[in-house]
C-alpha cells in the first residue's frame, strides 16, 4: 500500500514536459542572478512591460508544484496584465535542488521565518526590484497558486509592512504545517482551529502592529488536492488579524461564482473570497474575448473569468472590467495528459488514511 514516503518518491522520479506556454513565456522574461546572498537557493525572473510608468506596481508571482516561473506567470495571466497596466512582475523560481517537485518549501519552518531561507530571498527580491526600476514601495503585492499560495501566506504574516495585500490561489494559511507529513494532512483537511489560533499565528510572525496586508482568496470548491476547508482558515485568519465580523460585508455573484467581502470600519473590502463553483486544484483563467489574458494549461483552468484580473483589480492596479458569466464546471478538467502529481498525493493520502 503506497503512503507518504512513496508519494514523495513518485515525485521525485518524474519531470514535466515543457508546454507551449512555457516556451512562449520564457523568452518574456529575464533572469536576475545577482540579488544578495539568496539564503533560500530560488532564481529571479523579471518582467519589465515596456510601458512602465514612473512608480508602477510590482507584484511578486509565485507558480505551483512542477510548475515553471515563466509558464505560471505567463498562463495565469500576470504577463499580458503588466503590459497592459503597466506593472512589474518579480516570479521567483523553485530549483529541483530545494524540492523536487518545484514546491516552494512553506512547510519548512526554516524557508518561511522572517529574514531567513525562501521568505528572505523573496524579500531581496523585491528589495532589488524596488531599486532597478523606481517602483512604489506602497504598492507591492504577492499572489501565487498552491504551494506558491502558501507562500504567499508566509510572506504576508513574516513581512506585512512590505506587502500592500496578496492574493492566496488553492493555498493554505500560515502556520498550517511544519513538516511534509503535516503538510499532507492540512492540504487533506485543514486543521480545526479556533480563529484567534491562526491569528497569532500571523502576529508571531513579526513584531508588526499594523496596518496589515488586505488579502484575496480563490479557491475552486471541488479542489481534491487542496480542500476548501484551507480556504475557510485562511479567511478566519485574516478576519481575525483585522478583528473584523464573522459574517461578510456582502456576498454577491462574479461572473456565476460566489463572492464573499469583509469591509473595515471606513468600508473598504479587506477580504475578499471568490469560490469557483465546479473547479478543482488550479487558477482560473480566462484567456476568450478582448479582455482576455493568459492560457489554459497544468493547473491553469479555463472558466471564462480570470483570477489574475480580478485579483488586480482588488489590488488596485487594474481598471474594474465587465466579467463574463460562464456556466459552472460539472467535472473539473484534468491538469494534463500522463503524470499527474495532484493525483499521486490524492491517493497517497487516502492509502494514509488522512483523506476519505
Amino acid at each position: 500500500m503506497p503512503g507518504l514516503q512513496d508519494t514523495i518518491a513518485a515525485l521525485m522520479r518524474h519531470r514535466k514536459r515543457p508546454l507551449p506556454a512555457q516556451r512562449r513565456a520564457v523568452s518574456r522574461m529575464q533572469e536576475t542572478t545577482n540579488f544578495g546572498a539568496n539564503p533560500g537557493a530560488l532564481r529571479m525572473l523579471v518582467y519589465r512591460p515596456d510601458f512602465l510608468p514612473p512608480g508602477a506596481p510590482l507584484v511578486v508571482v509565485l507558480h505551483g508544484c512542477t510548475q515553471s516561473a515563466e509558464a505560471y506567470a505567463h498562463g495565469a495571466g500576470w504577463l499580458d496584465l503588466a503590459d497592459r497596466h503597466g506593472f512589474i512582475v518579480v516570479a521567483p523560481e523553485q530549483t529541483q535542488a530545494n524540492n523536487p517537485s518545484l514546491c516552494f518549501n512553506w512547510f519548512n519552518p526554516g524557508d518561511v521565518r522572517r529574514d531567513e531561507g525562501e521568505a528572505a530571498s523573496i524579500r531581496a527580491m523585491v528589495d532589488v526590484a524596488v531599486r532597478a526600476f523606481g517602483a512604489d514601495p506602497t504598492r507591492i503585492f504577492v499572489t501565487g497558486l498552491s504551494a506558491g499560495g502558501a507562500m504567499t501566506s508566509a510572506l504576508l504574516a513574516a513581512y506585512p509592512e512590505v506587502f500592500a495585500a496578496g492574493a492566496v490561489v488553492a493555498g493554505l494559511p500560515h502556520g498550517a504545517a511544519a513538516s511534509v507529513q503535516e503538510a499532507f494532512a492540512a492540504m487533506a483537511a485543514a486543521q480545526p482551529r479556533e480563529q484567534q489560533h491562526w491569528g497569532d499565528k500571523v502576529r508571531a510572525a513579526s513584531a508588526h502592529a499594523g496596518p496589515w496586508p488586505r488579502i484575496a482568496i480563490w479557491h475552486g470548491d471541488a479542489d481534491a488536492t487542496v480542500r476548501p476547508g484551507n480556504r475557510d482558515a485562511i479567511i478566519a485568519q485574516w478576519r481575525d488579524v483585522h478583528d473584523l465580523n464573522l459574517t461578510p460585508t456582502r456576498t454577491d455573484n462574479l461572473a456565476g461564482h460566489r463572492r464573499e467581502v469583509w469591509a473595515n470600519a471606513a468600508g473598504d473590502p479587506t477580504i475578499e473570497c471568490v469560490t469557483i463553483g465546479g473547479m478543482g486544484h488550479g487558477a482560473a483563467v480566462g484567456a476568450a474575448g478582448p479582455d482576455g489574458c493568459g492560457e489554459a494549461g497544468p493547473y491553469l483552468i479555463e472558466t471564462g473569468l480570470s483570477s489574475a484580473q480580478e485579483i488586480a483589480r482588488f489590488f488596485g492596479i487594474a481598471k474594474p472590467g465587465v466579467a463574463r458569466a460562464a456556466p459552472r464546471l460539472k467535472d473539473p478538467p484534468p491538469a494534463h495528459h500522463g503524470f499527474d502529481p495532484g493525483a499521486v498525493i490524492t491517493r497517497a493520502l487516502r492509502a494514509a488514511g488522512l483523506m476519505k
